[in-house]
């Protein structure tokens, strides 16, 4: 059993210009406050597929099964050869100003365990790390739409599992 960790973030900008700046290649590099670096594998055809280095040196790979232009993506995240999680963005629009960005995470990990210790993992471990990872990823967002320049490293404060 999986459960979902869900963080969103209301913007001050339009659906168009938010879907500009997550739908590009290698935003991360601009965006993201644990991201060392974020190099497209490709980015044609409706192939999406990108690593993406933490700042403590690990390396995922991501891979966007699903393409809802201008409204969202899925993708699977990963170890190159490892179990996969699931992120699904959404972005909705709340006005012809103003936006709202959801990024949903169902991680695979414990899935196989004891359900006790798994939802005892989750109230406890998972759900704060990944939410604080979240509020952190879409405030880099908001900081790269308002500021325009990258956001700086570990701006919102480190992170255990990625700093």
């Amino acid at each position: 059993m999986i459960f979902p960790v869900s963080y969103n973030i209301d913007l001050n900008f339009n659906k168009a210009k938010v879907w500009s700046i997550i739908s590009k290649q290698e935003n991360l590099n601009l965006t993201h406050p644990f991201c060392k670096s974020n190099i497209s594998l490709s980015w044609i055809n409706g192939n999406h597929r990108d690593s993406l280095e933490y700042l403590n040196g690990v390396k995922l790979y991501r891979e966007f099964y699903q393409w809802d232009e201008g409204c969202g993506y899925e993708l699977k995240i990963g170890k190159k050869n490892g179990r996969k999680s699931t992120v699904k963005w959404r972005l909705i629009e709340k006005s012809n100003s103003r936006s709202n960005l959801r990024i949903t995470v169902l991680p695979n990990i414990y899935s196989n365990k004891n359900f006790i210790i798994y939802i005892i993992a989750y109230l406890f471990v998972i759900r704060p790390g990944i939410s604080k990872y979240l509020k952190s990823v879409l405030n880099g967002y908001k900081w790269y739409l308002v500021n325009r320049t990258p956001v700086p490293r570990n701006h919102f404060g480190s992170h255990k599992w990625f700093s």
